[in-house]
């Protein structure tokens, strides 16, 4: 004989106070296990979404990062020559020969200040990222001290509005458009003329070369054929392939650092599930007596409790979910260890993380709840209903 799902729900319903308060702990605990998970989504999918899977990325083998890479000319110019790059409908090649640097920029209303990264751009460099559109003022001229602003650059840096002016590289430089590049890690970018930025750093080589795919398929063909020409020391990724890279020691901190905490806040959650289920059966001695005189055997019992604090945890999945989901609304910045440069990105919700939640906030219900269940089961009836 079973005893109903409803028993135990009008349980938790009768002793609402507690079963608020423990529920809130749990949730408090799903919230930042939720949190630290939607933290490193974020930082993921900015820079996965920054790359094109078509378009292909070219630098100094060994490097890693196009901070650190430094492509000669003659390199370049024997990369442009690939016949499997698109060709444009100006009939040019889809390719940007690009220079990456950083520069320290002072952060708005603070004394703070904070890598940012300088990209030398050419007019393929657009075509070749769509995802990127010019929101305010113009394109930067050739030849000239202009440079252009992605949105969190103008939002959070001094100097980084249109029409202001930064200093860096000896020059002044005048902000003549602002780009709202989505949630990709363009928007953490300035860009200028690539042949002004690499006078005015005296860098007489390229970061990188970017170019897109005249066909996806010929990525490996094409990948193999550049690597062993003699004549180039490169390495060719995909774009979405080089970005995923940048966040994979990030986000791998931020995965260890979130369970962390969560196993530290997770143990204060189970002992408070824990109490509140001991005091159930503490105060339900008499009522286990009479069920278990009526003949519902130990297991029924055992199952009850159980499903009392799997309740209890899921509500706190709930709840904690809930409140986490409102994270998205926020857009964080923190400094990427790869690049050494700031990055803004949002939190991230996905089913994933739903799912990993919802399990995690019944793990802690279960734990906190078997050992006030066995508890329950194991009581002797005479004894029950005497102390009842």
């Amino acid at each position: 004989m079973k005893i109903p799902f409803s028993y135990s729900f009008r349980n938790l319903w009768t002793r609402r106070l507690t079963t608020i308060l423990t529920a809130s702990g749990m949730a408090l605990v799903v919230f930042v296990f939720a949190a630290i998970l939607m933290l490193a989504r974020g930082l993921e999918k900015t820079l996965v979404d920054t790359g094109s899977y078509d378009n292909v990325i070219v630098i100094r083998k060994g490097s890693g990062t196009e901070v650190q890479s430094g492509i000669e000319r003659n390199q370049a110019s024997v990369v442009e020559t690939e016949p499997s790059i698109a060709i444009g409908k100006d009939g040019k090649r889809l390719l940007a020969k690009e220079v990456v640097v950083l520069i320290t920029m002072p952060k708005r209303g603070s004394t703070q200040q904070s890598n940012v990264t300088i990209r030398g751009v050419s007019e393929e460099s657009l075509l070749l990222r769509p995802q990127i559109t010019l929101i305010r003022g113009r394109m930067p001229r050739s030849g000239s001290t202009e440079i252009i602003t992605g949105e969190s650059i103008t939002k959070r840096f001094q100097g980084g509005n249109i029409g202001e002016t930064l200093r860096f590289g000896m020059r002044d430089w005048t902000v003549v458009g602002v780009f709202d590049a989505g949630s990709t890690g363009f928007s953490s970018e300035v860009w200028g003329d690539v042949d002004q930025l690499m006078q005015a750093f005296r860098r007489p080589v390229y970061s990188s070369v970017v170019f897109r795919l005249r066909d996806s398929g010929e990525f490996g063909i094409l990948k193999d054929r550049i690597e062993k020409d003699p004549r180039l020391t490169v390495e060719v990724k995909r774009e979405t392939k080089y970005y995923a890279e940048q966040s994979e020691v990030m986000a791998k901190f931020l995965r260890i650092l979130g369970i962390s905490l969560t196993i530290i806040f997770s143990l204060g959650a189970m002992i408070g599930g824990m109490i509140t289920m001991y005091a159930a059966v503490a105060n339900r001695v008499s009522e286990i007596g009479t069920m278990r005189a009526l003949g519902f055997p130990r297991g029924s019992i055992l199952g009850t409790f159980l499903m009392e604090s799997l309740l209890l945890g899921f509500l706190g999945g709930l709840a904690g979910l809930f409140f986490a989901s409102f994270l998205q609304l926020f857009t964080v910045s923190t400094v990427n260890f790869q690049t050494f440069s700031e990055l803004a990105f949002s939190f991230s919700l996905s089913p994933e993380i739903i799912m990993n939640s919802i399990v995690f906030s019944l793990i802690m219900g279960l734990m906190g709840g078997v050992l006030p269940a066995f508890r329950a089961s194991r009581m002797n009836i005479v004894e029950s209903l005497r102390k009842g």
